[in-house]
């Protein structure tokens, strides 16, 4: 049973729908249609990834069994069958989740004209100003927008056979946040009333947007906790992880965040560009040609990404050998970019792991005739870049110098002048009840 408080006094009503185990759950049910009775994957070790019968390249999505081997999204193949010899491994298959995830969108336009999906499994859902549409749906047990979050839940569930959680709150960051509590098949709150209590005691690493090395480095200085770094010296946060990371970590700690649910999605996955070399690239002439060809993809990944208002925060590079082999390194950032410079900066480190070096290809006497270069986790920005402005004018802010303040200023003119007075709203301006706690 949900012990809430009254949600339907809140001015927004966001929700995230996340479908659970994405690929690997669309990979089993087309299994299934095309091999009645053989065994579920969802049910065994298994995962999504890498080329099956040569057992390389990365998992992309796995199992509930596999991640008890301690099986992650993003490790090599060969190193997730060491942990668990008996994986199953099965390709992707992009026609078919691109299919699925069709169908579970236009499930979710069915309860709101306002979806933006942000991904092939994830969309926000603005529900605000709606409960006079679903107040029927209300009971004892399930009431608004719960209600609601129940009946999309299970439609999903018993019309397209997988999953889905779902994460409700006033912001889009605190709904992306709920949805990642206990899964699968569940309905998560987080309200500003519920952050001390649900998000504080959380892991420094499972706030969204924080990458492994700043949670390593906010561990060093004893922030532990999301709960530790809500209540740190906001200028001690800036001077450790810099302007962007340390306002970042601040803001989205105490549950700022964006409401504005765009309605828009892209539905690319990635956004990459790779040129054939006019001669093959050798370890000789590696540093006088490899700079002009970067800075030239990484430019056009740039100009393309910003034409389209979207962000990415894995970076990947791409390489092909003189025998046609297709090699690739990539590198999870802790903040999304759209920056030509970044992407360059990026892209050549990861050159420089997949060449040089005594475990590099040129090592091995490989040449190279093709470069990529190119970004995915795509997401529209409002993480990276409105929660900076949530801060803005309230008392909680943190003191900022001149300098930085007139950049921030600049920064949310633009924001306002684009998509209107008041798209920045403080999570804790918004009215709410103590009483109460939504049990998990």
């Amino acid at each position: 049973m949900y012990n809430t408080p009254d949600y339907k006094t809140y001015e927004n009503i966001i929700f995230h729908i996340d479908v659970n185990s994405a690929f690997l759950s669309w990979s089993a049910l087309k299994k299934l249609q095309e091999e009645p009775g053989s065994v579920d994957l969802r049910t065994i070790p298994s995962a999504v990834g890498g080329d099956v019968k040569s057992r390389h390249g990365i998992i992309t999505a796995k199992s509930i069994p596999a991640k008890k081997y301690g099986i992650v999204t993003g490790e090599p193949v060969v190193k997730a069958l060491q942990k668990c010899p008996k994986l199953v491994l099965v390709e992707s298959d992009f026609a078919t989740y691109k299919m699925y995830s069709r169908a579970f969108i236009e499930i979710l336009h069915k309860y709101s004209p306002v979806i933006q999906q942000v991904s092939v499994d994830e969309a926000f859902m603005d529900l605000s100003g709606s409960y006079s549409m679903y107040k029927d749906l209300e009971t004892k047990e399930f009431p608004f927008p719960i209600c609601v979050a129940d009946k999309i839940k299970n439609e999903v569930r018993d019309t397209l056979g997988f999953t889905v959680n779902v994460g409700i709150s006033c912001n889009k960051l605190l709904a992306k946040m709920a949805s990642d509590f206990t899964k699968p098949d569940r309905i998560h709150t987080l309200f500003p009333e519920e952050i001390p209590s649900k998000m504080w005691p959380l892991p420094i690493g499972d706030l969204y947007g924080c990458g492994k090395q700043t949670a390593q480095r906010l561990e060093s200085i004893g922030i532990r906790t999301i709960g530790d770094a809500a209540n740190a010296d906001p200028d001690m946060l800036l001077s450790i992880l810099g302007d962007n990371a340390g306002s970042y970590i601040y803001a989205s700690a105490n549950g700022y965040g964006s409401t504005n649910v765009s309605g828009s999605y892209d539905d690319a996955k990635s956004y990459s560009n790779e040129t054939t070399l006019s001669s093959d690239l050798t370890a000789d002439s590696y540093d006088k040609d490899i700079i002009p060809v970067l800075r030239y993809l990484s430019g056009k990944v740039s100009a393309r990404m910003k034409k389209d208002h979207v962000y990415g925060r894995t970076v990947t590079v791409s390489v092909k050998t003189g025998n046609f082999k297709r090699h690739s390194a990539q590198l999870q950032l802790d903040n999304s970019t759209d920056d030509e410079n970044a992407i360059f900066t990026h892209a050549k480190a990861l050159t420089d792991k997949l060449l040089l070096g005594t475990s590099g290809l040129f090592a091995r006497g490989e040449v190279i005739r093709l470069v990529g270069v190119g970004l995915s986790k795509l997401d529209d920005g409002s993480y990276r870049q409105m929660s900076l402005f949530d801060m803005m004018g309230q008392n909680s802010a943190p003191t900022i110098d001149s300098s930085k303040m007139k950049k921030l200023d600049a920064m949310t003119e633009k924001l306002t002048s684009t998509y209107g007075k008041g798209i920045i709203k403080k999570a804790s301006d918004l009215p709410y009840h103590q009483e109460g706690k939504h049990q998990k």
